[in-house]
């Protein structure tokens, strides 16, 4: 059944499913909506048009869906939208979108978020990502799935993060960081694959040579990037996450970290 400490503030509206427990002091707010077997903490407060999933745990002192850190947010029905079984420590910040970045913040399954991270309004997080201690996302920000984020790290507005790659502790990103790639220092460059990531991930000893051979394809070889990777995308005996990181990087927008030199 559902459990509500007696101190704490549900306002009328809020939508609370079985089996969630909610501590003292806390305050759920009417725009909210709070799926099945969820706990929160105490002194959590939980505001906005905010969705949050099945079987997460918030733990005290968070701040979920407050008004985003953004001086042309006028007060607009946004969103922040959290999926199920993750992990918000405490001093933990998630804000909501904007309507000049689409309304929307979300966040998928299995996050862990450390204490006194933050995410910043109209940003994406996959699924399975890890945001050390003190890590900082700014808006509009694109994280994929299973990206790992040192502690003290910051990322930029409008930058995209690959799957399974990771921001060194203390790492100061501008730039898109390509899938299954390693950034650090300030400002983040690229200094390898993210083979431990991959490892723990369940990749191959072909699959690993296979990123390392086209890693050193495209960086540590003579000429110019953008021929290089032109004619490794065109290359179809490429593995499937050559590709996937190929494609990344001939998608970006923003441009991709540079590489750091040996």
């Amino acid at each position: 059944m559902t459990s509500i400490h007696d101190t704490a503030i549900i306002e009328d509206g809020a939508e609370i499913g079985a089996g969630t427990t909610v501590g003292a002091y806390s305050i759920i707010r009417s725009n909210v909506k709070i799926g099945e077997n969820s706990k929160i903490g105490p002194h959590v407060v939980i505001e906005g048009h905010t969705e949050i999933g099945n079987e997460n745990k918030i733990f005290q002192f968070a701040s979920i869906g407050a008004e985003p850190q953004d001086l042309k947010f006028k007060g607009e029905a946004s969103k922040l939208i959290i999926g199920n079984n993750n992990i918000i420590r405490e001093y933990v910040t998630l804000q909501p979108g904007t309507e000049g970045g689409g309304m929307l913040t979300q966040v998928g399954n299995q996050n862990l978020f450390m204490a006194s991270t933050h995410l910043g309004h109209d940003s994406r997080v996959g699924n399975k990502c890890i945001f050390a201690n003190a890590a900082t996302i700014a808006g509009h920000v694109t994280i994929e799935d299973k990206v790992f984020i040192g502690g003290l790290a910051a990322v930029h507005q409008y930058v995209k993060v690959g799957e399974l790659s990771m921001i060194a502790a203390g790492a100061m990103t501008s730039q898109d960081v390509p899938s299954y790639c390693m950034v650090q220092g300030d400002r983040a460059q690229i200094i390898g694959i993210h083979q431990t990531g991959l490892e723990r991930n369940g990749f191959s000893v072909e699959d690993i040579r296979s990123l390392k051979n086209t890693y050193k394809d495209l960086f540590l070889k003579p000429g110019l990037l953008s021929k290089k990777l032109n004619t490794l995308a065109a290359d179809e005996s490429q593995s499937k996450f050559s590709k996937i990181m190929l494609n990344f990087i001939k998608n970006s927008e923003r441009g991709i970290c540079s590489l750091r030199k040996q």
